[in-house]
């Protein structure tokens, strides 16, 4: 079994309330991480023709984040977005997608009621392998 992901509150509270921020719309980016620890939170643009069921990362954004990550020795830990009306599950469209088979995946849903629902998968070759989420406080 895989070893459980550590994330902290402050990094989780960015993501979900970027995901709360355009609740009809998939939000999208990226997380940098030093030294394995993820800490770095780029929101990159949705630009997908439908955005309300999609989402592609606007590329100058995507390529700009990527940069400063390489520029402040972060490397690419983790790849976000949220499903308004879905659950926190990879869609075939995501499944299909997934490019960066050594970062993390998170998916968040806002199709529940009073609480946002965030997973973590890992994927490759088209399938999804779940990967326990651990909440900490920073230090």
């Amino acid at each position: 079994m895989q070893q459980p992901v550590t994330l902290s509150r402050t990094l989780v509270n960015k993501i979900l309330s970027h995901a709360q921020h355009a609740p009809e719309d998939e939000v999208c980016g990226l997380i940098g991480a030093r030294d394995g620890e993820a800490r770095y939170f780029y929101p990159v643009k949705n630009v997908a023709g439908d955005p309300h069921h999609l989402f592609q990362m606007d590329p100058r954004q995507q390529i700009d984040a990527m940069r400063d990550m390489r520029e402040k020795g972060e490397e690419l830990f983790a790849i976000y977005h949220s499903h308004p009306n879905a659950p926190a599950l990879p869609s075939s469209i995501d499944l299909e997608q997934a490019s960066y088979p050594d970062a993390l995946y998170l998916v968040i849903s806002l199709n529940t009621t009073g609480v946002l629902e965030m997973r973590g998968f890992h994927i490759a070759d088209g399938q999804a392998n779940e990967v326990e989420l651990e909440v900490h406080e920073a230090a």
